[in-house]
């Protein structure tokens, strides 16, 4: 998939940083967009922040409630705002890492609020939901993050803005976003090894299993075997048999599979999908090769779409 052109995301310290300074005083300018005060002409320049009531002194009660009024002095009935990337756009980029600040619930409230209040012009919705495409949902974006998408998504899907025939493209992706979820089991399915000795997931008997769907030879796919390879807390917790790494291969060409079998550390199970189940019933999102599914004794997904940082880092707290 070609990559998209991303607008830069801000360190988490310049973030706080700019959560300490925004004060009653912070505007960014004139206010603007208000019901009062609705621009004729195209006047949009900059992003005008909500104000923070002094009282909230602590950055992580700043962070909620910039989240929760983030968009207030936004006027989405203005379509002048569609026509600014390097305002909107980047406006966008800094909300979702501001959301990261927060609990999940309150990220949930505040783009269930976003949306709603798009809804005053259906071309300015769109282009929120072309932003929440990119950055949330393309596996290419260095800011994909399902659970912040299905919210996207349940908004879609409730908006009166959008018809039936829109709605079934964010549908089927919401369908395909539930399963395998993080805390819930995840899906079983059953694997050949390279020797024809066959096994399912749910046999898998140790305290994690790190699920690893994967096309041995593509980029990506090498990379992430070398980074798990040379993992401290990973290496230390199969050699302890803690954890036990599963890696599958999902597609049909078994001469390629098998060329890069001497890729993989003895220790792993390297299977791949005889049946070709995983692809056809849709039992994993696919949509981004290598995939990491870490899963704990009951096989309940603790990492979903994981990076080999994210496991080491779960791995060597736990």
């Amino acid at each position: 998939m070609k990559n998209q052109k991303m607008i830069k995301r801000l360190p988490t310290c310049i973030l706080l940083s700019i959560l300490l300074s925004l004060n009653s005083a912070c505007s960014n300018g004139q206010a603007r967009n208000t019901p009062e005060q609705k621009p004729a002409a195209d006047t949009i320049t900059t992003f005008v922040f909500p104000t923070i009531p002094a009282t909230l002194k602590s950055p992580e009660l700043r962070a909620d409630y910039l989240a929760r009024h983030y968009w207030e002095r936004t006027d989405f009935a203005d379509t002048n705002y569609i026509h600014h990337p390097e305002v909107m756009e980047q406006a966008w980029v800094n909300f979702i890492d501001i959301l990261r600040l927060v609990p999940a619930s309150t990220g949930d409230a505040a783009l269930t609020t976003l949306f709603t209040q798009a809804e005053k012009e259906k071309k300015c919705y769109l282009y929120l939901a072309s932003l929440a495409d990119k950055y949330l949902y393309d596996p290419n974006s260095p800011m994909r993050n399902e659970e912040m998408y299905i919210s996207v998504l349940d908004a879609i899907l409730k908006s009166s803005v959008m018809d039936d025939t829109e709605k079934i493209r964010p549908q089927a992706r919401r369908e395909l976003a539930q399963k395998n979820r993080v805390g819930t089991k995840a899906t079983n399915f059953t694997y050949t090894l390279a020797n024809g000795k066959e096994g399912n997931l749910y046999d898998i008997k140790a305290a994690y299993t790190l699920l690893f769907i994967n096309n041995p030879g593509c980029q990506a796919c090498s990379e992430t075997i070398e980074a798990l390879k040379h993992s401290p807390s990973i290496c230390r917790a199969v050699a302890q048999k803690r954890l036990q790494i599963l890696s599958i291969y999902p597609d049909t060409d078994l001469a390629e599979w098998q060329r890069h079998l001497a890729d993989f550390p003895a220790a792993w199970m390297n299977g791949y999908d005889k049946k070709q189940e995983i692809e056809r019933n849709s039992l994993y999102d696919l949509k981004a090769i290598p995939t990491l599914y870490l899963l704990d004794k009951d096989k309940t997904v603790l990492l979903k779409d994981a990076t080999a940082e994210n496991i080491e880092e779960y791995l060597k707290n736990s």
